[in-house]
């Protein structure tokens, strides 16, 4: 019978949208007779698509751009060896289990091996994971059974002999997946592995320079990949980053607030989006998701609001259009758009009417609402995270949020090669105007120059001497990917984990008389109200109440938390894997 990606949707999780499949009754499935046809092959391999990367609220949470309601004991050194849990190895044993079965299929060589690079996509995908946790795995190639008893009890490969399979994996996938135009809608390119290819070659070829890890593949070598596969992608002509009616979606400009950024994260259709390199589909009813309701959502820290530009594309510590932070109306005066459109506010519209008008923010609705919900269920820290929630009302229902959701974002690609080019020595005006003058067009702020034409007095302590244009390549890429699920992978590859010391990264708003006359009394401090803690001379919202100056947020420079442990089940099952350092106790 014929079922389309609809009807699939809850056995697959997620498949190729509008793919029309031929599915043969289950209870007629043998391994023996399954392995027959192209379809069968397209069939096994779309199970595997909720392997990609699925919508959340709460991505970023364990980083310096947000704090969690609860405090992160990854972070504070807390977790122990008996926290760890079993890794799994399931999904790259199913992926196996198709790869020493799928020559019995009977089709062209371009059809079979499209199929293929689909599951070698999934299986690179799965040990970029692995290694990125555990450093070296043992790689496997076939589907492993009891009697494989060699292979069952090996010891670890190492991490850059698996990077070196990914990187095959990848490879395969660039080669025989189809080209954008002739793919299934939602199912994986050319363009999409590229993507993650240069994603994983920017994160090691970064990580070994960093780190002052050898070996092969170099650094070099890898930051040359990476440069490479993001530069093919641009190269195709096919994406752009969107701005002005390509961005409307039910939230349109209102009073001078901007929403071209914004609009990205809230598109019920993103299939003529040309910022969307690869999506998910989802549609009321069938197949939905939760980043619509967003309670209890990490809030962001005061140290990522301080990291926004001025309107004039200087830093709050250079700039003269800065106005300080007596209140958050004050704190956004004059800067990055992005900060308006990412940080709830009192200009943001809020809600789409069923007639078709825009109010403003919850105070046209609730006139005691004068300015955010700073309580703890909302925002931890008084700054909450709206860079995924629409204004439309159906949307904030409970798992039924049904827009669209940015799998693949060319933004992405273009931060990646300029940060690349810049480790290879090649940034000139040309790679930035081309990459992050793009983003900065859609906003409206000043280009980036090579020559930066300032200091910035309050440049992050990485641990190490940073160049003024890397740092304001690092910053772009904080700006534009927050909430995306990027920031701890950049902070470990860069080995910038001084930055967690920094007692902002876990503190809220400035809470001043002029912040209290907003709300009720009794909202800050007392018995019932927000804590407070006074830092370098002015109170800040405390999220939770730990030391500002926790040991635990301080990382030695062979940290144990760069790697995570393997737990004590998986030792015992076989002695022949090794513990990570710092972990063996």
């Amino acid at each position: 019978m014929k079922l389309k990606y609809l009807a699939l949707a809850g056995l697959l999780g997620f498949t190729a949208c509008d793919d029309v499949i031929d599915l043969k009754p289950l209870d007629s499935f043998t391994d023996e007779s399954y392995w027959t046809s192209v379809d069968d092959l397209r069939n096994y391999a779309n199970r595997f698509y909720p392997l990609l990367t699925g919508p959340s609220h709460t991505y970023d949470q364990q980083s310096d751009n947000r704090v969690p309601a609860n405090y992160d004991r990854w972070l504070y050194n807390e977790y122990v060896l008996e926290d760890a849990t079993d890794w799994s190895w399931d999904n790259i044993r199913q992926l196996n289990f198709f790869m020493t079965r799928y020559q019995r299929a009977s089709g062209s060589e371009s059809d079979i091996n499209a199929q293929v690079a689909t599951i070698r996509f999934f299986r690179a995908l799965e040990y970029y994971s692995k290694i990125k946790s555990y450093g070296d795995v043992p790689w496997y190639e076939k589907d492993l059974n009891d009697t494989d008893t060699e292979e069952l009890y090996k010891p670890r490969d190492s991490r850059d002999f698996v990077l070196g399979k990914i990187i095959e994996d990848l490879e395969f996938a660039i080669k025989w997946l189809p080209e954008k135009n002739a793919a299934v809608e939602c199912a994986l390119h050319k363009d999409a592995a590229r993507t993650q290819l240069s994603r994983i070659c920017l994160y090691y070829g970064t990580y070994k320079k960093y780190h002052n890890v050898q070996g092969t593949p170099t650094s070099q070598e890898l930051l040359q990949k990476a440069a490479d596969n993001a530069l093919a992608v641009m190269n195709t002509g096919r994406y752009a980053i969107v701005q002005g009616k390509d961005a409307d979606c039910g939230m349109v400009s209102l009073k001078g607030y901007p929403m071209h950024y914004q609009n990205q994260f809230v598109q019920d259709d993103l299939s003529s989006n040309k910022e969307a390199i690869l999506y998910r589909k989802y549609v009321s009813g069938t197949f939905t998701h939760g980043t619509g309701r967003q309670d209890a959502s990490p809030g962001f820290s005061k140290d990522f609001m301080e990291s926004f530009l001025c309107k004039d594309g200087k830093p709050i510590g250079v700039s003269e259009l800065y106005q300080g932070d007596e209140t958050l109306d004050i704190e956004l005066t004059n800067r990055d758009p992005r900060m308006y459109q990412i940080v709830d506010n009192i200009h943001r519209p809020w809600a789409v009417q069923k007639d078709g008008t825009i109010d403003l923010h919850r105070s046209a609705i609730d006139t005691t609402a004068s300015a955010p919900d700073v309580s703890a269920s909302k925002s931890v820290t008084g700054y909450l995270n709206t860079k995924h929630i629409s204004a439309d009302p159906t949307q904030w229902v409970a798992n039924a949020t049904t827009y669209d959701t940015f799998v693949y974002r060319y933004a992405e690609v273009l931060l990646n090669y300029a940060e690349a080019m810049y480790e290879l020595g090649k940034c000139n005006q040309e790679v930035l105007d081309k990459t992050i003058n793009l983003l900065r067009d859609r906003v409206e702020m000043p280009h980036l120059k090579v020559n930066v034409g300032f200091t910035d007095p309050n440049l992050p302590d990485y641990g190490y001497e940073v160049d003024a244009l890397l740092n304001e390549i690092r910053r772009e890429r904080r700006i534009e990917l927050v909430a995306e699920g990027f920031r701890y992978d950049d902070i470990i590859r860069w080995k910038a984990v001084k930055l967690f010391e920094n007692p902002k990264t876990v503190l809220g708003m400035r809470v001043t008389d002029a912040v209290k006359a907003l709300y009720v009394d009794g909202t800050f401090g007392g018995e019932n109200g927000r804590a407070l803690v006074e830092y370098e001379g002015k109170t800040y919202i405390r999220p939770y109440d730990k030391d500002l100056n926790d040991a635990g947020r301080k990382w030695a420079s062979d940290d144990k938390r760069f790697l995570s442990p393997i737990s004590k089940n998986v030792r015992l099952i076989n002695p022949a894997i090794t513990q990570n350092p710092g972990w063996e106790k």
